[in-house]
């Protein structure tokens, strides 16, 4: 396997992809350089056996999908992930002033369950979807902006003031973790917003409405005595997102630029699913429920793959009930839901099961709960392993100790909307959801050869 390559990517991904909006546009410029043909959400679509397409969905979820060569109606296999990552999100009339010292901060709310005290300090941009004034109503302009380079820190208190600081302090999001923007002058009361204006070069009451996200922009790097780890923003869940479109793109009948892809032509009809499709889901908003319209928790999936079938359908004189050969194959498809896991600590091991250690760069890890805070049971896992055993891909299991309660993620939620067999899987990472966070430097690579594994044999 070629760790260091599937290690550089991520990192390289991982700087483009800020927030959710940023990583769609990023894995569609990826999806496109390896021949992946866009589709509308609720455009009109012509799909051919052999064929590679992507779909943007609401701007920051995705889905890529391809159909096997030799499509009859076969297995449909979806490996899911999510886009958002914990953050700070940036208010309506964000604009406030402090009583002394003339400094201009910005008003925030947090989004998701981010570690506070890790984002102070730290070099930080936004990024953001903003409408612009159009001529039709229905459809206002809108851009996709990332200021990428640092605008706003998020100050501490120093320990002359805060003497305690060291014996654990709770934060309070709307007073600590206002992030300072700029010394305006005495007449700019609307600082934030000329500057938005000024860098979307409009006029600033064109602007109809923004969705800014404040993100790390320390660079990932690798650390340890032999470059063991990678520390880096975002791996939640960024190394999903890379699995899924690296898997997909080594699995397709086109071959990958930049990702050491071998085409379907080069590799084993037999164990190809050509019959079938492999399709990739990220979503957005998993680390505030997942119930938006391109959440996990939402129809969207079950409405493309239904509008998928129903496409390759048509024509065909056997499929005398559409409706029920969607059904079928969705009892009969299978999923991986991938989102990452806990490595056990080193400094704190008694957090973690004390039989089921976790450790870096040893596999993905399968995660397993009997409250069903994720979704995988005995015959996923089998399949799973046999996958990782043919592939030579080390794997763990994971579980909670029996007196914490664990996060849940895509799997138990997708499936409520979207019943088939499915799989809770993820790379181990140490520090989830701080604004730093620290993982394996082979387990991109593991998680890459899993997906396409899934999508091969």
């Amino acid at each position: 396997m070629e760790f260091k390559e599937s290690s550089d990517r991520l990192i390289k991904f991982i700087g483009d992809a800020t927030c959710s909006f940023t990583t769609v546009k990023t894995a569609e410029a990826m999806l496109k350089e390896n021949g992946f043909t866009e589709l509308k959400l609720g455009g009109g679509w012509k799909l051919k056996k052999g064929g590679s397409y992507y779909i943007n969905v609401y701007d920051s979820s995705l889905m890529a999908f391809t159909v096997g060569k030799k499509y009859n109606g076969g297995m449909i296999r979806i490996v899911t992930a999510h886009t958002d990552s914990p953050s700070f999100s940036v208010k309506p009339h964000p604009e406030m002033r402090t009583g002394m010292g003339n400094i201009g901060k910005l008003n925030v709310e947090g989004y998701g369950g981010a570690i506070l005290n890790t984002w102070l300090d730290r070099p930080l941009s936004i990024a953001m979807r903003v409408s612009v004034k159009s001529d039709n109503v229905f459809e206002p302009e809108v851009r996709i902006v990332d200021f990428r380079r640092p605008i706003v820190t998020i100050p501490n208190l120093a320990i002359h003031m805060n003497r305690d600081v060291n014996k654990g302090v709770e934060l309070n999001k709307q007073v600590d973790m206002l992030p300072i923007f700029c010394q305006p002058g005495k007449d700019k009361e609307d600082f934030f917003m000329d500057y938005l204006a000024s860098e979307l070069n409009v006029k600033k009451e064109d602007i109809l409405d923004y969705e800014g996200y404040v993100y790390n922009t320390e660079g990932g790097q690798y650390v340890g005595m032999n470059d063991e780890f990678i520390l880096c923003p975002r791996l939640d869940n960024a190394t999903s997102v890379v699995a899924c479109l690296v898997g997909i793109i080594k699995s397709s009948s086109v071959k990958g630029k930049g990702t050491n892809a071998k085409s379907a032509d080069s590799m084993n009809a037999n164990s190809m699913n050509v019959n079938g499709i492999n399709a990739i889901m990220v979503f957005d908003n998993e680390e505030i429920g997942s119930m938006t319209k391109q959440g996990a928790n939402s129809s969207i999936l079950t409405f493309i793959l239904e509008k998928l079938y129903r496409t390759l359908s048509e024509g065909d004189e056997n499929a005398q009930d559409v409706r029920k050969g969607y059904i079928d194959k969705v009892l009969n498809g299978m999923m991986i839901s991938l989102d990452v896991a806990h490595a056990t600590h080193p400094n704190h091991p008694e957090k973690n099961d004390p039989t089921n250690a976790i450790v870096m760069n040893a596999g993905p890890v399968i995660k397993r709960s009997a409250a069903q805070r994720y979704a995988t049971d005995a015959k996923a896992v089998g399949i799973v392993e046999q996958i990782c055993r043919k592939a030579d891909i080390p794997y763990q299991k994971f579980s909670n100790r029996s007196d914490m309660v664990g996060g849940s993620t895509l799997g138990p939620i997708s499936d409520i909307q979207l019943p088939m067999l499915t799989v809770d899987i993820g790379a181990p990472i140490l520090a989830m959801h701080s604004a730093m966070e620290t993982m394996g430097a082979k387990d991109q690579a593991y998680m890459e050869e899993l997906v396409k594994g899934f999508f091969s044999f």
